[in-house]
């Protein structure tokens, strides 16, 4: 197996899956010259040409639309946009189209469209290049919202998100693009959509996150197990939909549940794992549910603020250490 970070992964599956189906084309904004603004698409023009590597005006919502077609005219196209915080113009399509498909055709039409935007802070991007809008999708239903933190999952769940017969919005965390490489499957690894995964054993307290969430339990993890505090991390992969099965074994086993991610707290989709522990999960809960989120601010180019509005490690140590004595 090739050590990849996650953006050659990323990089790995289009091109897999592009050399496998004929009918999966990549469209966005440079994504063919200049090969993506991360190089998510790299060499995919030279190798597939300009009929299957689209570069698009400066038109989110129409990338979002020529996929929508595509996808109902038989193709599997794969639409990058540069920065998640550019999908607003695309809600539209996204949200009133793709995902409103099978309902309006009564089953009769899937809509096999991926749209991938990488999101999130921690790189300075400031306030256009910093968002984490993953609840506002996973409040949409007919979408299905995935998001990677690992060069395995990245190539895995993008694999198996361009098979998906059904419209998915796939959101890579930008400040895990070039973090340690790792082993990374080859072509015939499929991660499944909607399974979660144990990334590091606890007894004490579990963590339930995503994303770069799974990166920062696993420093606040290493940290915490000096003092005796041995964290569980749950890797979501999925938000919608969500493994519920995960929440609910790992809650059972520690009785004590922390909720991290980057996104905003107040109406993050932390807040839907909380409600989903305090309606069904109550009698193995021997703690009160704690949410580890950036707080409702929009984050600057200032290095320092960004990292008081962001979760850090730090924080988690904090929370869990409060946690754990309860």
């Amino acid at each position: 197996m090739a050590e990849l970070r996650l953006i050659e992964a990323i990089c790995e599956a289009l091109h897999e899956e592009m050399a496998r189906d004929e009918d999966v084309v990549l469209l966005g904004e440079d994504v063919g010259v200049k090969g993506g603004v991360f190089g998510a698409s790299k060499g995919l023009l030279d190798a597939f040409g300009p009929t299957r590597v689209l570069d698009t005006p400066v038109s989110e919502i129409a990338i979002a639309g020529v996929a929508i077609g595509a996808a109902m005219m038989g193709l599997r196209p794969v639409a990058e946009f540069q920065f998640a915080d550019y999908m607003h113009p695309a809600y539209d399509q996204i949200v009133n189209q793709a995902a409103t498909i099978r309902w309006r055709t009564v089953g009769g039409f899937g809509l096999p469209a991926v749209s991938r935007a990488p999101f999130g802070g921690g790189v300075r991007g400031g306030v256009y290049h910093s968002q984490s809008m993953e609840a506002a999708y996973c409040h949409v239903p007919g979408l299905k919202v995935v998001v990677p933190a690992t060069p395995s999952d990245g190539k895995g769940l993008l694999k198996a998100s361009i098979r998906d017969d059904d419209p998915i919005v796939f959101f890579e965390p930008k400040r895990a693009y070039r973090l340690a490489p790792e082993p990374v499957g080859g072509s015939g690894d499929l991660v499944p959509i909607g399974v979660a995964r144990v990334d590091r054993p606890g007894e004490t307290l579990s963590i339930v996150t995503y994303g770069i969430g799974v990166h920062v339990a696993r420093e606040a993890a290493t940290t915490l197990e000096a003092e005796g505090i041995d964290v569980e991390i749950i890797d979501l992969r999925t938000l919608v939909p969500m493994d519920e099965e995960a929440v609910a074994r790992t809650v059972k086993k520690t009785g004590r549940l922390l909720v991290l991610h980057e996104a905003n707290k107040t109406m993050g989709f932390g807040a839907e794992i909380a409600a989903f522990a305090a309606e069904e999960l109550f009698y193995d809960l021997d703690a009160p549910i704690v949410r580890v989120a950036a707080d409702d601010c929009h984050l600057p180019y200032n290095s320092p603020e960004e990292d008081a509005i962001i979760p850090l490690p730090a924080d988690v140590v904090a929370a869990a250490r409060q946690l754990a004595s309860r």
